[in-house]
């Protein structure tokens, strides 16, 4: 099905483009809830183990990553900037790495798998653009977030589910990225608290 690769797919470009910093755990639940339909439009009898994966989809990447990511950037207190600084060679780069990864996936593959692995592709050239160009530490774990997302879409590529220990390795590893991310993020370096109060009107 494809229409859950394209919602993921707008979920990564809109915010990239167009959002802020503090959006950015609103896509994520977005890029989640896409997963688990992909997933859910994937399975052609349900079995326990696409059972457990779709709620480890829900439960972690919809609920609990986006959660700690609005908590760590609430305490950190920069300013909402833009999560991809407006620059039009920026933007240029970041449409040509996405049509690239497209052609590519065209190249490869046929029909819905071609579409996951262009979403796969844009995904990762997306993640590599915003880490290039935004050195915030939140901006920075958002495009790390983003990368492992755009791995789970490339499970559905597989003819068959990874196995348990691979899958519940990799949720580990996004729960210690997301979760190690936002502790080190959470609190605001002397620099950051004194452009927030600038921002605000205070004297440094």
């Amino acid at each position: 099905m494809r229409l859950p690769l394209i919602l993921f797919l707008l979920a990564a470009v809109v915010p990239v483009f167009f959002g802020k910093i503090r959006s950015a755990p609103f896509w994520l639940s977005v890029q989640a809830f896409a997963l688990a339909w992909n997933g859910a439009a994937h399975q052609e009898g349900w079995t326990v183990h696409g059972l457990v994966a779709l709620v480890e989809v829900i439960a972690v990447r919809a609920v609990i990553a986006p959660l700690l990511l609005r908590r760590a950037i609430r305490l950190r207190g920069e300013p909402n900037t833009d999560l991809m600084p407006s620059n039009l060679f920026a933007w240029a780069i970041g449409v040509a790495l996405i049509v690239l990864a497209f052609d590519f996936g065209g190249a490869a593959m046929a029909d819905v798998p071609a579409l996951a692995l262009g979403v796969v592709g844009g995904m990762v050239a997306i993640a590599l653009l915003l880490l290039s160009t935004n050195n915030s530490p939140p901006a920075q774990l958002v495009a790390v977030l983003f990368m492992e997302n755009g791995i789970a879409v490339f499970e559905s590529l597989l003819p068959e589910p990874w196995a348990w220990p691979v899958h519940g390795t990799l949720t580990a590893v996004y729960l210690v990225t997301v979760g190690v991310g936002g502790w080190l993020i959470g609190t605001p370096t002397d620099q950051a608290t004194i452009e927030a109060g600038t921002t605000r009107g205070e004297a440094p």
